[in-house]
């Protein structure tokens, strides 16, 4: 077995090589109502054989499925089904004269090291302060960072050099920068984690230093960032919003206090405004009940630039002196979540008809391929789970259809796919995609329950973590294999071997053209958005 701290007790799937045979590919889901248990190898063999990990006593035989040539990834593969198997322990699974998977756990509570782990990261991401952790043997600290964020000459030239408090938040990605667009995504994705199972987390600890007196922890944790989105709004009381606040250029491969740059509030945009509202409205309905003043700001702010984007209209960011991230979008479906979640929020009628108006012209009433750059899925799956009254009715149904129809078809592709993976495309950042097709699911599953929606989430977790193309998992310190240079500032200059952990990469642009290569941003950095989708499948699972 191997220790806790890199071994994924869940989901999962770790494997093991025999000489240079094929490796025996396990998902493994856990102890559960409806458990898929599954292995994979490309061979010939014909039976399987499922052994206790410490007596290697035999459990269960079995014959493994006829062959299944999966042409996405150039193999032909035989499926070793071993779901009616529940008790708990620890386990590998053999195909004769093929090899040997690493041991795994079926249990009840095997999913909870990897959720507090990938929620952890999102502390270990903050700015404008010290962070630390202990993982695997190894120690992780960074100091406090970007204590002068930031300056306002994009903002407003007659103000150049002078500075406005920007502390606070997270880091974006492996970069330093902090980003409006990118934290909408991520902070609605979060708080839906929150909002669906609330009942699973809300005693998790995470070890997080009081930063929220009151909160729960994983409130808490979210609170970092809004404190700091709230400081993007211009200081001239307008309600625009900065697009993000960076260098001009990315920095170099240092420890993040080590980045001394001048960073910069940007010109705004709609899009990052209206993401603010939505933001900002999602903070005053959830943190209230644990501090009504704070909540009340959130509000009173998210009406400040919802009142912006009637008064300037559309105005896109153009990057200009700046190289680092973009995050350029247009912004229709940005104020369509902002006017669900105001109206969700207030119950006011006018923010009712701005989302209805908005919803029923959509091209797809929901995606099944979403992130910061489409996320009108976030006001459809606010509006349809509302138990505000006044709802059109004919929306509703068309809404209701559309989503068991689009989870449909996420469950018709992962039980086509060599490796249960449910989403169809690769492209940059398409892991995180995988994972946040759990909202799509989980939605799905609330408003016409079907056990193929939870599996289809257990298959991409499985995914993730070890059972595909690769027999690696995506996600640093946990799973088979996990990756060891991932693109991330920290990792690439703190002098430890090991990468910071609990992190999700972003995955290869074609079913077998990953690599595990820090140089290779486009396959292997980290990302908050992405993460939060790793939360949202993980607590999911739990």
């Amino acid at each position: 077995m191997k220790d806790a701290a890199h071994f994924l007790t869940t989901l999962i799937l770790l494997t093991a090589v025999v000489g240079h045979a094929e490796p025996v590919r396990i998902n493994s889901l856990g102890y559960l109502p409806d458990d898929i248990k599954t292995a994979a190898v490309a061979s010939e063999a014909t039976e399987f054989r499922l052994r206790k990990a410490t007596s290697g006593r035999v459990v269960m035989k079995g014959r493994l499925s006829e062959p299944q040539q999966k042409q996405e990834v150039g193999q032909t593969l035989r499926y070793a089904d071993f779901s009616d198997f529940r008790k708990k322990g620890s386990y590998v699974v053999e195909i004769p004269g093929v090899g040997v998977s690493e041991a795994f756990r079926i249990g009840k509570e095997v999913y909870r090291m990897p959720f507090v782990t990938a929620m952890r990261a999102f502390y270990l991401w903050r700015c404008g302060m010290a962070v630390s952790a202990d993982f695997g043997g190894q120690h992780y600290a960074a100091e406090a960072c970007h204590l002068q964020d930031g300056y306002l000459d994009y903002v407003d030239p007659e103000r150049a050099g002078e500075i406005k408090d920007g502390t606070g938040g997270w880091h974006d990605a492996g970069d330093f920068g902090k980003y409006t667009v990118n934290a909408g995504v991520t902070v609605a994705v979060l708080f839906y984690a929150w909002e669906h199972f609330k009942d699973r987390l809300e005693k998790l600890s995470l070890q997080l230093p009081e930063t929220a007196p009151g909160f729960p922890d994983f409130l808490k944790e979210i609170k970092y960032e809004t404190d700091f989105i709230l400081k993007m709004q211009y200081p001239d009381g307008s309600g625009r919003v900065s697009h993000k606040l960076t260098r001009r250029n990315f920095s170099g491969f240092v420890m993040p206090q080590e980045d001394r740059e001048q960073r910069f509030f940007t010109e705004w945009s709609s899009a990052a405004t209206a993401d603010f509202v939505g933001m900002m409205a999602m903070a005053y309905s959830f943190f209230k009940p644990y501090d009504a003043a704070y909540a009340a700001q959130c509000l009173a702010a998210a009406r400040l630039s919802w009142e912006a984007l009637e008064k300037y209209g559309r105005h896109d960011f153009v990057q200009g002196d700046f190289s680092t991230g973009g995050y350029q979008t247009t912004d229709s479906d940005d104020r369509l979540w902002a006017a669900v979640e105001m109206w969700e929020s207030t119950g006011e009628a006018q923010f009712l008809a701005d989302a209805e108006q908005r919803i029923a012209t959509r091209r797809m009433l929901v995606d099944s391929d979403w992130d910061w750059g489409s996320v009108g899925n976030l006001g459809v799956y606010t509006y349809i789970l509302s138990a505000r009254d006044g709802r059109n009715a004919d929306l509703v149904g068309k809404i209701k259809d559309a989503i068991v129809a689009d989870a449909d078809r996420l469950v018709t592709h992962s039980l086509s796919d060599a490796y249960g993976r449910a989403l169809d495309r690769y492209y940059w950042g398409c892991n995180g995609t995988v994972a946040r097709q759990a909202v799509n699911l989980h939605v799905a599953d609330l408003l016409s329950p079907n056990p193929a929606y939870r599996q289809t989430i257990l298959r991409n977790a499985a995914y993730l973590f070890g059972y595909n193309y690769y027999n690696r998992s995506f996600v640093t310190g946990l799973g088979i294999n996990p990756p060891k240079h991932p693109h991330d500032r920290r990792s690439g200059a703190d002098g430890i071997d090991a990468p910071w952990p609990g992190y999700l990469v972003g995955g290869g642009h074609t079913p077998t053209d990953w690599v595990d290569s820090q140089d290779d941003y486009a396959r292997n950095e980290i990302a908050i958005n992405w993460q939060a989708g790793l939360v949202y499948l993980l607590a999911a699972c739990l």
